[in-house]
């Protein structure tokens, strides 16, 4: 069995009072990520997987082709970043999920996006 090409996720967080409603329940957060190619050989994202959670422990689960409406290649020593959103009805709550992606071989891996937090700034001691 070959070895999975070697792809680092890492996610960034940030709060969006602007578009939150906190007395309606809307809590809007933006996540930047960063996929790097540490391998070799370029790679394709095909399809994404997200479990989000929120404070009173609801999950939605979101899939779909590529991400941003694209299915990106990433070259051998690049990176790709992107923004997306989520909206909670909560101020706290977590997401992770994993990308389903091919090698140059057409060989399909999957890399685990670790979780993370949307938080409200205010919350956090």
């Amino acid at each position: 069995m070959s070895n999975s090409p070697r792809v680092c996720v890492q996610v960034q967080s940030v709060y969006i009072e602007s578009q939150s409603a906190p007395e309606l329940e809307r809590y809007v957060f933006a996540y930047t990520v960063t996929i790097r190619n540490l391998g070799r050989t370029p790679v394709q994202v095909l399809r994404r997987y997200w479990l989000i959670t929120n404070g009173n422990g609801r999950e939605t689960e979101v899939q779909g082709e590529g991400i941003v409406g694209v299915q990106p290649h990433i070259d051998a020593g690049d990176e790709y970043q992107y923004t997306s959103g989520a909206v909670l009805e909560t101020p706290l709550g977590t997401m992770q999920g994993h990308y389903e992606m091919i090698d140059a071989q057409g060989n399909a891996f999957r890399i685990a996006i670790p979780v993370f937090r949307l938080a409200v700034p205010t919350l956090i001691h």
